[in-house]
C-alpha cells in the first residue's frame, strides 16, 4: 500500500509519498514513488504513483516517451513540448491506457486488477500552476480552491488534519507541515505505509527548486514533529471535560431532552419462558 498527498496553494505546491510497497506480510520493500521531471525556466512537473508497482513503473517510463496526436493537436504532445499541464495530464492518461492495452488482459487472466492512481502538479511558462489525479481509466480531475489537495493510496486516516487546516492561502511551510502531520496520522495507524517519506516543495513561478528532501526516521525535524504532534494530541484531549450525566453536577450534561426519539429499547420479562 502507500499514501501520497499533493496540496495546490496560491504561494506554490507541496509534494509528498511514502516509499513502502507490500506483496503481503513477508515481502516489504521500498520504492520512490515521486519522480521530478524538470527544464529550467520553462516547466516543473512532479508525480506521484499509486497502486500496482509494475504498472506504475510502466507507466512512468512511457510518460517520457509517449507522443499522443489526437484531432486538433498540431503535432503529437510529449510531456516536453506540452504549453499546458491540461496536456500533461492528458498524455499520462494516455501513457496509463497504453499499458492497459499492453498488459491488461494478461493480469486479468492472472487475476491481477488493472489498479493504478496518480497525481500529476506542476507549472509550465506562460501559465498558472495546475494539479490533477488520474485514474487506471487514463481519465482526470483537476485541484480546484475548494478542493485544493488530493490523496491517493491509503488516504482516510490523513484526511481530518487536512480538511482542518488546508486553505488556498495556507503558506507553503505551513502547508508542508500539515502534509507531514496527515502522513505521520497514516504512519501511525497502517502499517502498510512506512519510511523514508520523500517531500518537494515547489515555489510560484521558479520553474525549479532546491526544497527536495527524503524523510528517515532519524530526520531531526520529523522526529520533533512526529513527538510534539502526539503529545499536544494527548493534551487537547486531556483538556476537554468528561461526560456528565444529567443531574450530576455540570452545565454541560450529555443527557438532555433531544428533537429526535431515543433509541429504542426493548426490556423481556424475566419470568417469561423462551419458547
Amino acid at each position: 500500500m502507500t499514501y501520497c498527498v499533493a496540496i495546490k496553494l496560491n504561494a506554490g505546491l507541496v509534494f509528498l509519498s511514502d516509499s513502502r510497497t507490500n506483496a503481503g506480510l513477508d515481502q516489504i520493500s521500498t520504492f520512490r514513488k515521486i519522480i521530478v521531471y524538470e527544464r529550467s525556466d520553462d516547466r516543473f512537473i512532479v508525480l506521484l504513483t499509486a497502486g500496482n508497482l509494475s504498472i506504475s513503473q510502466s507507466v512512468r517510463e512511457i510518460l517520457q516517451i509517449e507522443r499522443l496526436k489526437e484531432d486538433g493537436d498540431a503535432e503529437p504532445l510529449t510531456i516536453w513540448n506540452a504549453t499546458s499541464m491540461f496536456d500533461v495530464a492528458r498524455v499520462l492518461g494516455a501513457a496509463i491506457r497504453r499499458v492497459h492495452q499492453r498488459d491488461g488482459e494478461s493480469l486479468k487472466q492472472s487475476g491481477v486488477e488493472f489498479n493504478v492512481s496518480m497525481l500529476i502538479g506542476g507549472q509550465i511558462r506562460g501559465e498558472s500552476m495546475r494539479l490533477f489525479q488520474v485514474y487506471s481509466a487514463g481519465n482526470f480531475i483537476e485541484a480546484t480552491p475548494e478542493t485544493p489537495y488530493f490523496q491517493i493510496g491509503e488516504s482516510k486516516y490523513g484526511k481530518p488534519v487536512l480538511d482542518r487546516v488546508i486553505t488556498p492561502q495556507t503558506p507553503l511551510n505551513e502547508a508542508a507541515k500539515c502534509a507531514l502531520v496527515s502522513m505521520d496520522s497514516t504512519l501511525k495507524s497502517n502499517l502498510s505505509v512506512g519510511l523514508p517519506l520523500d517531500m518537494v516543495v515547489y515555489e510560484v513561478d521558479r520553474f525549479q527548486t532546491d526544497k527536495i528532501v527524503c524523510i528517515d526516521e532519524n530526520n531531526p525535524y520529523y522526529q520533533m514533529m512526529h513527538n510534539n504532534w502526539g503529545s499536544k494530541l494527548r493534551e487537547v484531549f486531556d483538556s476537554i471535560e468528561d461526560p456528565m450525566w444529567q443531574g450530576e453536577q455540570t452545565d454541560i450534561p450529555l443527557m438532555v431532552e433531544a428533537s429526535r426519539n431515543h433509541p429504542l429499547k426493548k426490556i423481556r420479562n424475566p419470568q417469561e419462558k423462551l419458547v
